[in-house]
């Protein structure tokens, strides 16, 4: 048994009541939270590791509900050519990267994110247009396979691009080019499930992924596109995980209400530029919504996160992951998601500190359906726990923690986190060698680069 006495943080708990305790004791007994108060409350146990907070702000491990493996090798390529960029996804994702591509993005990314605060993640495996590359294991294992050795948890969310089928693609040891079907997608879906799908305990969790449909586009090919939604839901119903998908907008969420994707183990990231039909599905179904402020789609459109939230409506925030513009900050993305709907209305009272902090712990974890085991700090709760140092000019004075958290904080400041119980990061220090996660995504970066003739795109 190990245990840990977290003694003089001020604790931001995200509990029911919300509560914010100042000088504050956390005991934490393997992986579980066993005590939660003061000093005064709280006596130390025998032989408990006594980690000493003072002058820190003690958070729940920070959930980040949208983001996506390979984009930590695409920052900034394009430089604002948002097409581009688009085309460097589909080119590396489907034909230009190696496993060594996947195995340095997907540690560069879990180093960021531990950086960051992030203890939790919902991670699309590919994306930039749907490019999943789910046509063998192998590059979902190595995503696994980082995650656990940086200690962190990714809900991994894997599943079939869009038709027609076959899709092109070349093979991770780039020997063969090879035609992916709609079935092979699916199997290979199956397989992650059946060896990864243990998020609280090995850190590894698989949830499933298609498309996006237009009213628009499902008019032009119902058929396939209803056998497509339907083989997805009994394969999520077959094995009881959660259903996510990438880039809701102006009548999509009706539409997919009557195709069965909606409910209360499904999450639709974006959301923008919702229809009224849209709100009431999600209200109606139960589905959550990941609002993600700093994605492109929010400068092309808006997600409705107040009216939402006054509906009922459980929303969570997100990254959209590192690129083309971004990264794993959730801090930047609170005081983002703050400041973009008080522009809109005009109203500098719209949303408040807590609410953005409540989108990316406790609603987040209800995201995951996983409220009784993550997102605040609560006895018995799983020990996800972050230390933010706020010894620091931009967060003082030592007051009003919400608001320096959402508003002033940035990942920088987080200084420990631990995640079930055990300490993956203290005083920003990690267990793994961060130069060499960082200089073999450097390399695996230039040689995609090198072999889709796209050195240019690094011109600013």
């Amino acid at each position: 048994m190990t245990t840990l006495y977290i003694a003089g943080a001020t604790a931001i708990t995200m509990n029911q009541e919300r509560r914010v305790i100042d000088d504050a004791v956390l005991v934490v007994t393997d992986d579980r939270i066993t005590a939660v108060g003061t000093a005064t409350e709280i006596e130390i146990p025998p032989g408990a590791e006594i980690i000493d907070a003072h002058g820190m702000i003690a958070l729940p491990g920070l959930i980040d509900s949208h983001a996506h493996a390979g984009h930590g090798l695409t920052r900034n390529l394009g430089a604002g050519d948002v097409a581009a960029w688009f085309d460097v996804c589909e080119a590396f994702y489907t034909r230009a990267s190696t496993a060594d591509f996947w195995r340095a993005e997907a540690r560069l990314s879990a180093m960021e994110r531990l950086k960051a605060g992030i203890t939790t993640c919902t991670m699309l495996l590919g994306g930039g247009s749907d490019h999943y590359r789910t046509e063998t294991t192998e590059a979902g294992d190595l995503h696994c396979a980082a995650t656990r050795e940086f200690g962190l948890r990714t809900n991994l969310a894997v599943g079939p691009n869009q038709p027609p089928f076959p899709k092109k693609y070349r093979s991770l040891d780039l020997s063969q080019d090879i035609d992916v079907s709609f079935e092979q997608q699916l199997e290979t879906c199956r397989a992650l499930i059946e060896s990864h799908n243990d998020l609280l305990d090995k850190g590894t969790g698989i949830c499933l992924i298609m498309p996006v449909y237009q009213p628009d586009e499902y008019a032009q090919n119902p058929d396939e596109i209803r056998s497509m939604c339907n083989d997805v839901m009994a394969l999520r119903d077959e094995f009881g995980v959660l259903f996510t998908q990438d880039g809701h907008r102006n009548g999509s969420i009706a539409l997919a209400e009557t195709l069965g994707l909606c409910g209360p183990d499904s999450y639709f990231s974006h959301s923008v530029d919702l229809t009224s039909e849209d709100m009431e599905a999600a209200l109606r179904t139960n589905t959550a919504i990941v609002h993600n402020p700093s994605a492109i789609m929010s400068i092309y459109g808006r997600c409705p996160v107040p009216e939402l939230l006054e509906m009922g409506v459980n929303v969570a925030l997100g990254s959209d992951a590192a690129a083309p513009d971004r990264g794993y900050d959730m801090f930047r993305h609170m005081a983002q998601c703050l400041h973009y709907h008080r522009r809109h209305f005009r109203d500098p009272a719209v949303l408040m500190p807590k609410q953005v902090i409540e989108m990316c712990t406790i609603n987040a974890a209800k995201v995951l359906g996983l409220e009784t085991e993550l997102g605040s700090l609560e006895v018995g709760k799983k020990a996800d726990i972050v230390l933010l140092d706020r010894q620091k000019a931009h967060l003082f004075p030592p007051m009003m923690p919400l608001t320096t958290v959402a508003q002033f904080a940035n990942a920088a400041d987080v200084d420990t986190v631990i995640v079930n119980g055990k300490i993956c990061m203290r005083n920003r220090s990690i267990l793994v060698d961060e130069a060499e996660v960082l200089a073999s995504a450097a390399a695996e970066l230039d040689k995609a680069l090198r072999r889709t003739g796209l050195l240019h795109l690094l011109v600013e």
